[in-house]
């Protein structure tokens, strides 16, 4: 799959909706490293957010690798078309409908997964944002991003899948948990073959996709047309290179170096800086920062300290003489249980910021 709608991309490797954590900036570092596609933290569909702070940063795409995709969140047909339209005059040139988020905040306001449950819903907004968009000579497409139900026992995504072709989306992203499941256990890939099998339109297959091996089984279980890649690449961002290399060339490419590694973050936090601002970027940067070090020799005692510093002058000094640190021990990457409980392949629980924002 190289295209969505009239705008062609450069592979089938798609950056996550992450809200927190897709940021301009690390939508632009992700695409720098190999992926193809990249999809906006969601925006509500609440009008009367649209001016606050957090949602103009959201919707900033300024200067951003093309093509330009907002994801809209809501559970109200009429406002849900409105935001579309709201986005396509700002930039947005493909739209996103998010019925896949699991959160409680989300859900507990009839959007996200919460949807699933309401099928005749489901088909009144799908209807309602392609009418707004996605018709006539300047359709804008319009995607659609699902989970494979409500809970294991209503697995409902072969319906969603027809109803949403019926309705003109132009491509599903599965992930291969219920909402119940939240992120929890493994996700599993037959429902989405299940689903590439029933629909002709372009399938996303989404999950636990960790390294270019996993990749490679994904799309052969599924059948999928692209992958879509959340969790791990927080604080691996070329990840997608390598699995860009792997799926062509049928072998890994060796651990990225310490000093690229350096390059790499520093490139992003400074980006980061400037799209936040001083008291907001140092703050926003720590999660990002304590991926990036995650499983590293000593990366806990560092976080706790990095995480007292309150200027981008000192943070970006602490994480450089860090990894200056690493560089006495080997010219690359080596991780180890650094005893924090997490698993360092797969980036921990999403980071959700409340839907209002």
């Amino acid at each position: 799959m190289r295209s969505i709608g009239r705008h062609t991309l450069r592979n089938n490797l798609f950056v996550a909706p992450m809200a927190g954590v897709t940021d301009r900036p690390f939508r632009q570092l992700c695409k720098s490293l190999g992926a193809g596609y990249a999809v906006s933290e969601m925006v509500a569909s609440n009008a009367q957010l649209w001016k606050s702070e957090k949602t103009m940063r959201r919707a900033n795409h300024a200067g951003e690798v093309e093509p330009i995709a907002v994801q809209i969140a809501g559970a109200d047909p009429a406002m849900m078309a409105e935001a579309a339209r709201y986005n396509v005059d700002n930039g947005a040139q493909i739209i996103d409908i998010n019925m896949g988020c699991p959160a409680k905040k989300v859900c507990n306001v009839a959007a996200g997964s919460a949807l699933l449950q309401n099928e005749g819903l489901v088909r009144q907004i799908v209807e309602a944002v392609v009418g707004a968009v996605g018709t006539g000579p300047d359709a804008v497409p319009v995607t659609l991003k699902i989970r494979t139900g409500w809970n294991p026992e209503n697995r409902n995504a072969l319906t969603i899948a027809r109803i949403a072709q019926e309705a003109g989306i132009s491509m599903l992203t599965v992930h291969g948990r219920t909402r119940a499941d939240l992120y929890h256990g493994a996700a599993e890939y037959a429902t989405i073959a299940a689903v590439k099998r029933a629909v002709s339109i372009p399938v996303v297959a989404n999950g636990d996709i960790t390294s270019p091996q996993k990749a490679k089984y994904v799309l052969e279980q599924t059948g999928a047309d692209a992958l879509m890649i959340g969790r791990a690449a927080q604080g691996r961002p070329w990840l997608f290179r390598e699995i860009e290399h792997f799926l062509a060339h049928g072998e890994l490419l060796p651990p990225p170096r310490i000093d690229e590694i350096r390059e790499v973050m520093n490139h992003h936090l400074e980006d980061h800086y400037a799209f936040y601002g001083e008291f907001t970027g140092v703050r926003t940067a720590r999660k990002h920062i304590g991926w990036y070090t995650r499983g590293l020799s000593g990366a806990q005692g560092f976080r706790h300290r990095m995480n007292t510093l309150d200027s981008t002058r000192e943070q970006l000094a602490a994480v450089n003489a860090f990894f200056d640190e690493q560089a006495e021990f080997s010219d690359r990457l080596v991780y180890v249980d650094d005893g924090d409980g997490n698993d360092d392949s797969d980036g921990g629980p999403d980071h959700l910021d409340r839907l209002a924002a």
